[in-house]
């Protein structure tokens, strides 16, 4: 149950909330190709889940109760970190404000109003607030990360790949940074050190799906397709209701010659997205 964290959040220290809101950039760092922040564009992981609708109006709450009492940066950074949980990115949007506005040398809220402003479509202002961070904070890792994912969205591979070089060097156990060079790569075509990416990724965080999702399109595209099947049960493992795994799955077996296992997992896909372009495709081979 996570009501009875409430009453918690309102014995918060500062330092507590500081770290809280430094968090929402990674945990912002999540999703696929065709979504947004919480899911960002260019599919990132760690994704954060919604939960109760009720305990997170609880905590929400509660968190009001901390600003009313103290209104400082870090409150309004957290409280902001609660609402874009939930999908409240305006309200986020005017908390992480609030928060530079008390510290204008804030980078975790430029990183986060940055990755809300993504969620709504506004890149511009997203871009603008991803430079600000690093310009207060040079060695603020996660402004590089969510910086990177806008520049590869947009098609500036080569700017990208500066930002997660530099990222990797200031945090080298970030599992976020390791899995988004893996898809600069991929998308150049540079499979081998995609793959190489991506298994720095998973060492560092064995539990996410999307690095094995990646992983095993580009050991398909290596002809590997023993080792991708593996790949995509394991992201099947985390979330079976995956369609592009699914789809991976089926071409993977489809390479393979399996044709059965291939049409199956083409059908699971499409039971769940039926406009799965990988899926599509390989159910009229």
């Amino acid at each position: 149950m996570e009501l009875p964290l409430a009453p918690a959040v309102r014995r918060m220290s500062p330092e507590t909330l500081r770290r809280l809101g430094a968090g929402l950039a990674l945990l912002l760092l999540a999703g696929c190709e065709t979504a947004g922040m919480l899911r960002p564009p260019g599919r990132g992981f760690a994704e954060t889940e919604v939960g109760d609708p009720k305990a997170a109006s609880a905590n929400i709450e509660s968190l009001s109760e901390v600003i009313r009492r103290n209104p400082s940066a870090e409150a309004f950074n957290t409280r902001g970190v609660a609402h874009a949980k939930v999908g409240q990115f305006q309200e986020a949007i005017a908390d992480f404000s609030q928060a530079i506005q008390s510290d204008p040398n804030s980078a975790a809220a430029f990183t986060n109003r940055a990755l809300a402003f993504r969620q709504i479509g506004r890149s511009d202002q997203a871009r603008l607030d991803f430079d600000r961070a690093i310009t207060v904070s040079p060695n603020h890792a996660p402004a590089y990360i969510g910086r990177a994912n806008l520049l590869r969205a947009q098609g500036n591979l080569d700017e990208a790949l500066i930002d997660l070089d530099a990222a990797i060097r200031l945090n080298p156990e970030s599992a976020q940074a390791f899995h988004a060079r893996g898809l600069i790569h991929q998308k150049r075509g540079d499979n081998l050190r995609a793959v190489t990416d991506f298994d720095n990724a998973i060492d560092r965080d064995p539990f996410a799906a999307a690095p094995y999702q990646a992983r095993g399109e580009s050991l398909v595209a290596l002809g590997k397709y023993d080792k991708a099947i593996e790949d995509f049960n394991a992201a099947l493992n985390v979330d079976n209701k995956s369609a592009p795994a699914w789809a991976w799955l089926g071409l993977a077996y489809d390479r393979q010659g399996n044709r059965a296992k291939a049409a199956e997992s083409y059908q699971r896909a499409l039971s769940i997205d039926p406009n799965q372009p990988v899926a599509k495709q390989g159910g009229r081979g």
